[in-house]
């Protein structure tokens, strides 16, 4: 474990970090004063590439089993916030606001990401392929959490966050998630969603009058929290062909960036 921030400049593009291993390599800090300072790892450059590693935030994250007394408060694990940066098999630990995915064209790859409030939040466009979702709401809540939290402004902007095969599991219960902004859009294709997952799947929060604006959808997801009877009623029903615009690297990819990225998945 080492005890440090980092933070990548927008001026430093194609910048490569590999650690030793997801469950090996830790970086850790517990910075919590404000959204904007708190992150462990930040990168505001394009192209940034990570690979095996993990990025914590200590202040609410509970140690050995132990309960962490702290109060709950934004405690950002990592920042995300250039444009074509690519994660493979990065662990991002916190308890709220983890990943601040914050704006461009992102791809996470077999990362893990934990925590219990609004957990993966932003307004990047990013697909997260084969990634555990892990829910500690049981650990520190005493009711449901809240998995994503996702920034869309208006109909026009592409951004979003796609899951695909991912798995959904943990302590307590979760809504898939509720909107940060008025357009919020997040999708979870072919994905294992737990019990974890409570029945109503999906909260709008501030946003309740704007709820035929939300995009939250899924398809092809199964597991015992995959029961969408009692999903609400204003879910997305996207279809097929809709659901594949999605559900495919074309989304983030459309100029083949991550090919030409530094290091291969």
């Amino acid at each position: 474990n080492k005890r440090e921030k980092i933070k990548i400049p927008y001026g430093k593009p194609f910048i490569v970090i590999i650690g030793a291993g997801k469950k090996i390599t830790r970086v850790e800090w517990d910075d919590h004063d404000s959204l904007e300072q708190s992150p462990t790892f930040a990168t505001d450059a394009n192209n940034t590439v990570v690979k095996s590693i993990t990025f914590v935030n200590t202040y609410n994250f509970p140690s050995k089993g132990k309960i962490n007394n702290n109060p709950r408060v934004a405690a950002v694990a990592g920042f995300i916030g250039g444009d074509k940066s690519a994660f493979y098999s990065v662990g991002f630990a916190g308890i709220q606001d983890t990943l601040w995915d914050s704006g461009g064209r992102h791809y996470f790859h077999r990362c893990t990401i934990q925590g219990a409030v609004d957990f993966i939040f932003g307004s990047g466009q990013s697909i997260y392929q084969s990634c555990v979702i892990q829910v500690l709401a049981g650990q520190v809540l005493q009711g449901a959490g809240y998995i994503t939290s996702q920034g869309r402004n208006n109909s026009e902007d592409t951004n979003g966050f796609v899951f695909i095969n991912c798995l959904v599991f943990g302590t307590g219960t979760a809504f898939l998630g509720r909107p940060w902004r008025s357009y919020s859009r997040v999708i979870f294709y072919n994905s294992n969603l737990t019990d974890v997952v409570v029945p109503e799947g999906w909260n709008s929060s501030n946003y309740w009058k704007q709820e035929n604006q939300l995009t939250f959808a899924e398809y092809g997801c199964f597991g015992s929290g995959s029961n969408t009877e009692r999903r609400v009623k204003w879910v997305k029903k996207l279809s097929g062909s809709a659901v594949q615009s999605f559900a495919d690297l074309s989304f983030i990819n459309r100029d083949g960036w991550i090919k030409d990225l530094p290091i291969p998945a």
